[in-house]
Order: structure tokens, then C-alpha cells, then sequence
């Protein structure tokens, strides 16, 4: 629903709209498809990797600025959950734009946000320029990675989501690794000048994007007819063959001329003829802007609050619900575990292999295999993806009991491989609402994912300041997490007692 035609990647037949069925793209599951997974790996490393590692710039902001913990930790928060809470509104400009110009256009304000950002004077600044500015262009960026690759894939769309989300992973461990570098070599202001430069590579994973479209025979590679020569003007046609005559014929003085008043009346009618021309192409082309922005506004909105309502599903509903809790588990302890290490004392073993590098380099294998165990035929998606939740939940109440650097490695690897389960978000989302909402659907769950990223952090920063410990933020969070998940089995049940309910009262009646 947020793209054009020609980004969608099916070909409706000329039939009526309740009648249309898909038409299989030859991309589908084979050739640009692996360019599409391997763009949006590289898209995963640059914006989830390096907000995964910011941590390491968390630790440098407390040490700058002097701030408190929950306000500092508002800079990563914004960033994080900004770049999720805009999922649902990228998809304006993903119909205006299509998802490759959104990701470059996304690349681009994602850079702005990290140069800005090695300015800063403030802690507040910070909120503007990385928060705000750079949390945007990821979302930009992000979404059309996600959804593409959706687009592409049809029988082997757990695998290929996982191997795509799998450059998180990569990205935490590969960023962690380069902002300590550079923070160490050059401070963290030209570290994130840097990174600025970096994340250009963003406009590069955008121009791979490239659409679905089913390719049209009778036209040259710039998409013109062959057969229809270039438009121009009686008047430049009829001066063109007298000049061409006029050439042949040489030594005439009278032609000479006769060629010369020809060409000075030509001349200014064809530089008018080019204005008028060009001015049409301009307002043809704002006009059809205009309809394609309006069309797109109309399907978002009658996506989200029409009849044909997301809402009106129950158990996306719980979806959500589970949604607004479960990412600032797993957020929380990227953010908050150097500060952890530092007060256990644990800072030398951890700066030979940091925990947050375990939980990255884990969770590379857990979306991989999560991802590989879906796809079997006699495993249930839903399952799989039920059962990593309870796992990273137990997780999260077990790390606060954890004081050694070998405990909290266990723990932090059942982290990272429990969450494994967000390469089968976008499937089991497909699943709940068909491919055709599949972007409406999952930038609703990335935004709910963006709020519990937003207030997760701040808020176990705030705990620490009033309790001086970060045990029960985990507990908190842990337990609002394990609501969410029991929220999320207890709906399809419901719907399924309704469903045996009415059946019982069908068969009564008759």
C-alpha cells in the first residue's frame, strides 16, 4: 500500500479490483532478490548496529556534559526510538518518492544528523541534531530495507529476513569495536564526524532498491517508445530541410541569403517553442506529483483509521500491544551494560571482549537459525517466535542477579540469540495481515517497537538515580514485557471461543 505500481513487485491483470490476482515477478526468490537481502544487511549495520554501540558514546556524553543518567540517556533513546515511531508516516514518501529515493533521501539526513551532532554544546543539542535529525533519516532508511526485502521473497521469507537483520549483529559488534577506536584516537566529536561519513554508505544500500517493476517491451533503457521520433516544430522541421538544401547547393549567393533570413526567423520560434514546452513538462510534472501524493495520502489514511482498518484485526491489536513492551528489554542492556561493567568492576575483562559484542555476535546465529527453523515445513512460525520471546524474558529477570563477567556472558549470549526472533517480525506480521499491508502493518509494530525504545533507557536511568541500582529497572521491564507476551496468547484464544461460540448458535438456529 505505500508504494507506486511499479514498487510493489506483483502485475495485477486488467480484472475488477475484488478479482485481481498476483502475478509472480522473476526476481522473486532468485536473482536481485539476494542484492535486496544483501543491501539491507548493510542497511542493518548502519543504523541498528551503530545505535546498538551507542553505549560507547553514552559513557563519553556522561563524562562530557555532567549530566544525569536519564537525561543523557535520552539522546540514545530519541535516536532509537524515533528512527521506529516514524515507520507508520515514512510511507508518504515512500508513495511520493518510491523506497529507493526514500532510503537515499534517508542516508543523507541520517549523515546531516551524526555531523551535526560532533558540534554539540549541550546535552539538549544532542536531542535536536543526533536525536531527532539522524533518528529520522534512519527511519527514511530502515523501512524501505525491511519491506523490499518482503517484496522480493516469497517461499524462503524467514531465511531472508534473518540473514538481512543479521548485519544488527554484525553492525554492534563492528561499531562497538570502531567508535572505542576512534573515541580513543580522535574523542568522541570527530568520532562522530566520522561515523557522518560512514553512514553515506546508506545512499548506496538506497540505489540498490531497486523496483519490482515488469518490464515493458518496445522501449529503449530509458523507458522511451522507439518508435515515436522526438517531438519538434513544423517550423524547425521545414528550416531544417532548407538548411540541409541550402548546403548541398554551395556558391549561390541569392540561397546564401535566403538561408540566412530562414535561419533568423527560425531562430526565435524555436527558443519559444522550447519555453512553452519546457513550462507544459513542468506543470505536467507537479500535477501528476500532486495526484501521486494524494492517491498515497488516501490509501495510508483508509489503511490505518478506513474500513478496511489494521485496527479491526484483534490480534494485531495484541501484536502492538506486545509490541510496546518488548523492545526496551532488549534495548535496555546495549545502553546501560558498559555503565553495569564499570560498577562491578569488571571493566578490564569486559574491554578485552565487551558484553554487548557477545550479545551481537549471538545474535547473528540466533536470526540465522531462528530464521532456517521457521521456514521447515512442520514448524509453526508463531511457535518459534512465542518461544524466543519466553526465553529473552528469562533472560532479562536472570541478568540482574548476575555480578561476574563469566554469568553475565552466559546470559548476555541467551540475550542475544533469543533475539533472534526480529528477523520473524515482517513474517509473522505478513501473516497476521497479507503482503498487500505488510508495510501499513509492520511500520505500525516498528513504531510501537520505537516507543518502548524511547522510554525504555530514560527510564532505567531514572531508577538508577532514585535506587542507585539497575536491578529493578530490568525486573519492571521484564515483567511488562512477560504482560505483553501473555496478552498476545491469550487473544487468538480468545478468537477462537468466539469463533466455536457462534458456530454453536449457528447450528441451535437451525
Amino acid at each position: 500500500m505505500y508504494t507506486s505500481h511499479e514498487d510493489i513487485g506483483y502485475d495485477f491483470e486488467d480484472v475488477p479490483k475484488d478479482k485481481k490476482t498476483l502475478k509472480s515477478h522473476p526476481n522473486i526468490d532468485g536473482g536481485w532478490a539476494w542484492m535486496m537481502v544483501l543491501s539491507s544487511f548493510f542497511v542493518h549495520i548502519l543504523i541498528m548496529g551503530s545505535q546498538m554501540a551507542l553505549g560507547v558514546l553514552n559513557v563519553e556524553w556522561l563524562e562530557e556534559f555532567h549530566q544525569s543518567r536519564g537525561l543523557t540517556a535520552w539522546v540514545s533513546s530519541l535516536s532509537m526510538g524515533i528512527t521506529l515511531i516514524v515507520g507508520p508516516f515514512i510511507g508518504l514518501f515512500i508513495n511520493t518518492c518510491g523506497c529507493r529515493g526514500t532510503a537515499i533521501i534517508g542516508g543523507l539526513v541520517n549523515s546531516l544528523g551524526w555531523v551535526l551532532s560532533a558540534y554539540a554544546a549541550n546535552v539538549h543539542y544532542l536531542f535536536i541534531t543526533f536525536g531527532v535529525t539522524a533518528g529520522f533519516g534512519s527511519g527514511m532508511a530502515y523501512l524501505p530495507a525491511v519491506v523490499m526485502v518482503g517484496r522480493y521473497f516469497q517461499k524462503r521469507r524467514a531465511l531472508a529476513q534473518g540473514l538481512s537483520t543479521t548485519g544488527t549483529g554484525f553492525g554492534t559488534f563492528l561499531m562497538t569495536v570502531l567508535l572505542k577506536y576512534l573515541c580513543a584516537e580522535y574523542g568522541w566529536r570527530n568520532a562522530m564526524f566520522i561515523q557522518g561519513a560512514v553512514s553515506l554508505n546508506l545512499c548506496v544500500c538506497g540505489a540498490l532498491m531497486r523496483p519490482l517493476s515488469p518490464g515493458k517491451e518496445g522501449k529503449d533503457p530509458a523507458g522511451r517508445d522507439p518508435q515515436v521520433p522526438p517531438a519538434h516544430s513544423t517550423e524547425s522541421v521545414k528550416s531544417s530541410g532548407q538548411l540541409g538544401r541550402a548546403d548541398e547547393k554551395e556558391g549561390n549567393p541569392g540561397r546564401e541569403e535566403t538561408l540566412g533570413d530562414l535561419a533568423d526567423q527560425a531562430c526565435p520560434e524555436e527558443a519559444g517553442h522550447r519555453k512553452n514546452m519546457c513550462a507544459f513538462r513542468m506543470l505536467k510534472m507537479v500535477s501528476q506529483l500532486t495526484l501521486r501524493v494524494r492517491k498515497g495520502f488516501q490509501e495510508w489514511y483508509s489503511g490505518y483509521f478506513g474500513a478496511a482498518s489494521l485496527f479491526t484485526n484483534r490480534v494485531f491489536v495484541a501484536f502492538i500491544f506486545w509490541a510496546l513492551f518488548a523492545y526496551s528489554s532488549f534495548v535496555i542492556p546495549f545502553i546501560h551494560l558498559p555503565e553495569i561493567v564499570n560498577l562491578y568492576n569488571l571493566s578490564e575483562q569486559n574491554d578485552v571482549f565487551p558484553l554487548t559484542s557477545i550479545i551481537a555476535i549471538v545474535h547473528i546465529f540466533g536470526k540465522v537459525i531462528l530464521g532456517i527453523v521457521a521456514d521447515l515445513p512442520c514448524i509453526s512460525v508463531w511457535n518459534v517466535f512465542l518461544m524466543a520471546n519466553l526465553t529473552l524474558v528469562l533472560s532479562i529477570f536472570l541478568l540482574p542477579l548476575m555480578h561476574t563477567y563469566a554469568s553475565l556472558a552466559v546470559i548476555c549470549a541467551l540475550i542475544g540469540f533469543s533475539s533472534g526472533y526480529f528477523s520473524l517480525m515482517p513474517v509473522v506480521t505478513e501473516d497476521l495481515v497479507g503482503i498487500e499491508h505488510l508495510a501499513n502493518a509492520y511500520g505500525i509494530i516498528i513504531c510501537a517497537n520505537g516507543i518502548s525504545a524511547l522510554l525504555g533507557p530514560p527510564f532505567a536511568g531514572w531508577i538508577y538515580d532514585i535506587t542507585q541500582k539497575y536491578d529493578f529497572s530490568f525486573y519492571i521491564c521484564g515483567l511488562l514485557y512477560l504482560v505483553g507476551i501473555l496478552f498476545l496468547l491469550i487473544q487468538p484464544c480468545i478468537q477462537i471461543i468466539e469463533q466455536s461460540r457462534k458456530k454453536c448458535m449457528g447450528g441451535t438456529q437451525v
